[in-house]
């Protein structure tokens, strides 16, 4: 269950950053200033905010894994076994509670490279 609590603190944070990062804009020089775009600001927090998102991804990467392995010998996909294989590398079957942030690190890294985008675009293709 611990893997379903990171993804929920991933998306509470996220929902935190989702706050306009405009309204920090802070009038100065009696109003003479320009108004300030604060973009660099909202970069950072976009930035979070795709780290985060991908950190969800991650958590449920590795739960699908474990619902494939679970309806063994049933088979899935070519697409979703490859991203099956993809996921398996990173993170092995969880028989017993450990460990699971470098295996979470791992695989949110992979998202963020794309290392799952082809695959994701062929299942997308089936429906």
């Amino acid at each position: 269950m611990i893997v379903q609590v990171t993804a929920a603190a991933l998306v509470a944070e996220n929902r935190s950053l989702a706050f306009p990062a405009s309204v920090d804009s802070v009038p100065t020089s009696a109003g003479q200033e320009d108004h300030v775009s604060m973009a660099t600001g909202a970069a950072r927090k976009a930035r979070a905010i795709a780290q985060n998102a991908a950190g969800v991804v991650a958590c449920e990467l590795m739960a699908a894994a474990q619902g494939i392995d679970f309806h063994a010998p049933r088979k899935t996909s070519e697409a979703l076994a490859r991203v099956h294989a993809r996921v398996r590398a990173a993170s092995p079957f969880v028989e017993r509670d450990r460990f699971f942030a470098d295996e979470l690190a791992a695989l949110q890294a992979s998202v963020l490279r794309g290392d799952f985008a082809a695959d994701a675009e062929a299942i997308c293709a089936l429906f």
